[in-house]
């Protein structure tokens, strides 16, 4: 009975052993990967933004977090402000994520001053590959569901229904998902001060 005892202690201790040892291994090595993956998610959010606003020589001059209800779900939206080499407004890249139909959709619209969408990319999403993802190229410029140059001041729906969008192919909830984010995106962005600002100038210009 002792020797049993002894041999369950000494199986006891090793298996802690182990279980500290490998925790001490992966924490070093989480460690390690910590910086690298930071940095990369940081180029491609700086990639994405000149992508969604069409323009390389371009300066986030200012980054606003803006809290809206939608469905009843308070969301957070990351508005990125951006002006050109000269100092000039381009507009705003505006972070929107939506449920898809396989998880998160996480997506980066770029907007004009004005509110009309200069591009889009999407930064994370888990849909299906060959039908849902297909969404990173079937919104844009020349493509079947262009939405490139629209403004979402009446919000963008796919044509089944009753909408101006043409849906992906047998991924209709995909496409729900993504034009209910851009459209999320362009009422976050209308809410921030610089765009009031703009709308109020334009206004101001028709007028005079």
């Amino acid at each position: 009975m002792k020797k049993l005892e002894s041999s369950l202690l000494n199986m006891t201790l090793v298996l802690t052993g182990v279980a500290v040892v490998m925790g001490g291994i992966l924490a070093f090595v989480n460690h390690l990967t910590e910086g690298p993956i930071a940095q990369q998610k940081e180029k491609t959010l700086a990639d994405g933004i000149k992508t969604v606003m069409v323009c390389n020589d371009l300066a986030v001059a200012n980054t606003d977090e803006v809290k809206q209800t939608v469905d009843g779900k308070e969301h957070t939206f990351i508005i990125y402000q951006v002006k050109d080499a000269q100092g000039k407004d381009l507009g705003a890249a505006v972070q929107s994520t939506t449920m898809g139909f396989g998880g998160d959709l996480k997506v980066l619209v770029g907007f004009n001053p004005e509110g009309a969408i200069l591009g889009y990319t999407l930064l994370e999403h888990a849909e299906t590959p060959g039908l849902g993802a297909k969404a990173d190229q079937w919104f844009q410029k020349g493509q079947k569901g262009d939405i490139i140059g629209k403004s979402p001041a009446e919000p963008l729906t796919v044509s089944k229904d009753g909408g101006q969008v043409d849906a992906i192919t047998a991924s209709t909830i995909t496409s729900r998902a993504f034009l209910k984010a851009v459209n999320n995106a362009y009422n976050a962005y209308k809410a921030t001060p610089a765009a009031d600002a703009q709308t109020g100038a334009s206004e101001q210009v028709k007028k005079e």
